[in-house]
C-alpha cells in the first residue's frame, strides 16, 4: 500500500481491553494509508485477551497496524521481541553500559515535513517493571534525553513529536523543559485530562485510555493541531484481519463464563477498587493471622461492575496474576516502618495497609510477589493464594458450576 502521510495518531494504554476490537481495527486499518500510527505504551496486560492469549493478540495487532511505539510498564519484556524492538523508539532507555536499547529517534514524513519521532518512559513508570524484567536496563532524565536526541539530530527534522510514557503531569514539565518539541503524546497517567493543553508552543495530549480513543495531531500552517477522538463504533472489520478477529471473539466467549451474583454494595457501579482492597486486607489480616498487610492501590483495576461477576470481570480487575506471599522485611524497613511505606509508596503509589498501625514488633508482611520481588528484596514464602480468588470470594456469591472456569482465569 502506498502511503502519504499527513497526520499522526497515537494511541496508549490500551492494556489489551479488546472487548469492543473492531472498533479500533476498522479504524486503525483505514487509517494507514494518510496515517503514521504511534502507541505511548502499555498496550499489553490488563485484561483476560493477554492472561489467555500470552501477548499474541497484541503482537499482531502492533505489526499489522501501528508503525512507532514507545515502551510501557506494562509489557516491557515485550519490546525487546525482534518485530516490536524495531518498531520501539526511546530517547532514555539504556543498558549498564549507557547503550541505547531502542532506536533513539526515527524521521518520517508527515504533511510534507520531516518529523523526528521519539519517546521517554519516566522514572516512576519504570521503576514499576517487575524487577526481573528490568535486569541491567536504566532510564535517564527524559528532558536530558530528549535535548542530547535533538542536538544529534536537529539538522534532520523540521518537527519533533515525542511518545511520553510519564504521566500528564510529568508531560507538562517536560513541555517546559522542552520547548522545541512540537507535540507530546501523553500516557501512563490515566487521568481525565484529554483536550490538547498549551505549554509554550508546545501542545501536550493524551488520547482515551482502553482502546476507548486516540489523539491526533497534523501541520497546520507553521505549526500544530491536536485533538482527541473515539474510535467509531464498527462490527465489521477488514477482510486481513478476520482471522485475527476470530482469535478475540474466541476468547471473548471464554471470558463471558458467568462465576457469580455480585454483592449489593459494589453491583451496579464502577469498583471502588481501594475500598474493596480494604476489605481484603482486613479479611487477610484477621483471617491469616499476619503481622501486617500491605498491598498497593494499582494491583487492582477499577472497572464497571453490573449483577453478574464473569471471569472478563475478574481478570480486568485483577489482570496481572499476583500471588500472596509472606515478605520478610529487610532489616531498615522492620526497624523503621514509616521508611518502609515511604519507600513503597514512592515507587508504586497509595498503599493499603492492615492495621491501620502497624504493630511494632514486624518482621515480615503479607502482600503481592510482585511487591516483595521487586521492592522487598525477594525473601518469601507462599500464603497459598492468589489475589484473583481472593478478589473474587469478597465480590461475589458464586454460581454453581462456576469454579472450573474461574480456576481456568487464576492459572
Amino acid at each position: 500500500m502506498s502511503r502519504r502521510l499527513r497526520k499522526i495518531i497515537a494511541t496508549t494504554d490500551v492494556h489489551s481491553a479488546f472487548n469492543s476490537a473492531a472498533a479500533i481495527l476498522a479504524h486503525l486499518h483505514a487509517a494507514r494509508a494518510e496515517s503514521l500510527i504511534v502507541d505511548c505504551g502499555d498496550f499489553f496486560e490488563g485484561s483476560g485477551f493477554y492472561r489467555f492469549g500470552k501477548g499474541q493478540i497484541e503482537r499482531e495487532i502492533l505489526t499489522s497496524l501501528y508503525d512507532l511505539l514507545a515502551p510501557g510498564n506494562h509489557g516491557w519484556r515485550h519490546h525487546f521481541e525482534p518485530e516490536l524492538r524495531e518498531m520501539t523508539v526511546c530517547a532514555n532507555a539504556t543498558d549498564d553500559n549507557g547503550t541505547p536499547l531502542f532506536n533513539r529517534v526515527r524521521i518520517n514524513r508527515v504533511g510534507g515535513r520531516r518529523v523526528a519521532v521519539t519517546a521517554v518512559i519516566g522514572s516512576q513508570a519504570f521503576n514499576t517493571i517487575p524487577a526481573d524484567q528490568r535486569i541491567g536496563h536504566l532510564v535517564t532524565d527524559p528532558a536530558q534525553a530528549l535535548r542530547e536526541v535533538m542536538l544529534e539530530h536537529h539538522h534532520r527534522a523540521d518537527a519533533w513529536i515525542v511518545l511520553s510514557h510519564s504521566g500528564f503531569d510529568e508531560d507538562l514539565k517536560l513541555a517546559a523543559a522542552c520547548p522545541f518539541a512540537d507535540v507530546i503524546f501523553s500516557g501512563h497517567c490515566h487521568s481525565d485530562t484529554y483536550n490538547p493543553v498549551h505549554v509554550g508552543d508546545t501542545l501536550v495530549v493524551k488520547g482515551r485510555e482502553l482502546g476507548i480513543g486516540y489523539a491526533t495531531t497534523e501541520p497546520v500552517g507553521s505549526g500544530w493541531a491536536a485533538r482527541t477522538c473515539t474510535f467509531p463504533d464498527s462490527s465489521v472489520v477488514p477482510e486481513d484481519l478476520a482471522m485475527l478477529q476470530d482469535k478475540i471473539s474466541f476468547i471473548g466467549r471464554t471470558l463471558a463464563s458467568r462465576l457469580g451474583t455480585v454483592n449489593q454494595l459494589y453491583r451496579s457501579t464502577v469498583l471502588d477498587r481501594r475500598h474493596l482492597l480494604e476489605e481484603i486486607a482486613s479479611r487477610l489480616h484477621s483471617g491469616l493471622g499476619a503481622d501486617a498487610v500491605i498491598l498497593n492501590e494499582t494491583a487492582l483495576r477499577s472497572v464497571p461492575l453490573g449483577e453478574t461477576l464473569t471471569l472478563g470481570d475478574l481478570l480486568a480487575i485483577e489482570p496481572f496474576d499476583n500471588q500472596l506471599v509472606y515478605a520478610l522485611l529487610p532489616d531498615e524497613h522492620a526497624r523503621d516502618h514509616d521508611r518502609l511505606l515511604s519507600h513503597l509508596t514512592e515507587r508504586v503509589g497509595p498503599l493499603i495497609i492492615a492495621p491501620a498501625a502497624l504493630p511494632s514488633a514486624m518482621g515480615s508482611v503479607l502482600t503481592t510477589d510482585y511487591l516483595a520481588d521487586s521492592h522487598l528484596g525477594g525473601r518469601t514464602h507462599q500464603a497459598g493464594l492468589r489475589l484473583g480468588q481472593v478478589v473474587r470470594r469478597v465480590l461475589a456469591i458464586p454460581s454453581p458450576g462456576a469454579a472450573d472456569a474461574a480456576q481456568g482465569g487464576e492459572q
